[in-house]
């Protein structure tokens, strides 16, 4: 008699899309479910004695959570809102997260990528790289009926259901704007980003470039450096800006390594007085906005990013529902010591 991952792996869907459409308890399109009982009928099963042997077998859903960076407030806050809304299920099912906290690099996403097909999940949440190879395997999870939601940075062209959190592009522009009224338009800027192949990381330089150039002509963009979220790198990166860029007088971050070039500015003795704005609400913020050396934090909401993004991966599990949007923004918020 054939195992639900043997159907599963013939019919190319999910395990739990087998034990859905065995046990009739729908939340299956009628394609998928087709697909199934022909290949379970192919296989030669008996019906009664697999719906036994079903049951017991899988209890509720695997959701696999992949995110860029280490424990920090970001995470832990998006972490915190997917539980909250797992709690909400908890009467309809039982749900399980595999989390996942990588490095900036694709080969990082596509070993994690693939280590959450291993798992058998059921959906994933993730912050995707902007490559082919990553757009293969959000494909070949659609094909297998597990819906894939993106969360703080999107990828065009694929088969995701949803991607929520900010409009990076207007909260860069938020940036510029902030930027162009506490200088009044007279600034020689740095910037460090994460990785131009992260949407939210690219975007968000391109939003403040696109400001400025448009309603703040006088600000000039000394250099944009990638330090791929990396302290060390971004430290350094800091060192080697203002050495090269004596006339600088602001730095813009627009990822992660925050902390190492946080650092970096507060350690030098000659220079010290750089208008700084960063983006997103973690602990570096919180530490160097109150040692004077951070404007501004151009913050999001990431516990609305994980509640939201649990609830429209469960919606499709359980009943078969595409969201209404594709995209769900998170308000663009700027955080002075004042409100943080």
């Amino acid at each position: 008699m054939p195992t639900m991952k043997e159907i599963a792996d013939k019919a190319g869907v999910s395990s739990s899309t087998v034990e859905k459409v065995l046990n009739d308890r729908g939340g299956v399109s009628d394609t998928t479910k087709k697909k199934v009982l022909d290949v379970a009928k192919q296989m030669d099963y008996d019906p009664k004695a697999v719906a036994v042997s079903l049951a017991p077998e899988r209890k509720g859903y695997k959701l696999g959570v992949i995110i860029f960076g280490g424990k920090d407030k970001l995470c832990e806050d998006i972490e915190a809102g997917m539980r909250d809304e797992i709690e909400k299920l908890s009467s309809q099912c039982e749900i399980k997260l595999i989390i996942r906290e990588i490095e900036v690099t694709l080969e990082a996403q596509l070993t994690a990528l693939d280590d959450m097909a291993k798992e058998d999940i059921d959906g994933l949440i993730f912050s995707p790289f902007i490559d082919d190879a990553v757009r293969e395997r959000i494909n070949d999870f659609d094909k297998k009926g597990i819906p894939v939601v993106t969360i703080n940075s999107d990828i065009p062209d694929t088969k995701r259901l949803a991607y929520v959190g900010n409009d990076t592009y207007r909260a860069g522009r938020t940036a510029g704007a902030f930027l162009g009224m506490i200088t009044n338009g007279q600034a020689e800027v740095g910037i460090i980003t994460g990785s131009n192949k992260v949407s939210s990381h690219a975007e968000r330089v391109q939003g403040f470039l696109d400001e400025v150039k448009k309603n703040y002509p006088d600000i000039a963009v000394e250099t944009i450096r990638e330090c791929k979220d990396e302290d060390y790198k971004c430290y350094e990166t800091c060192q080697r800006i203002a050495i090269e860029h004596p006339t600088l007088t602001a730095f813009l971050f627009t990822a992660g390594g925050l902390y190492g070039g946080l650092k970096s500015l507060y350690q030098m003795t000659v220079r010290s007085n750089f208008t700084c704005i960063t983006f997103d609400e973690i602990s570096a913020t919180k530490e160097f906005m109150a040692k004077g050396i951070i404007t501004a934090a151009i913050s999001q909401e990431p516990y609305v990013e994980g509640t939201k993004s649990v609830e429209i991966v469960m919606r499709k599990l359980l009943h078969d529902k595409d969201p209404e949007n594709e995209f769900y923004y998170t308000n663009i918020n700027i955080k002075l010591p004042q409100n943080i």
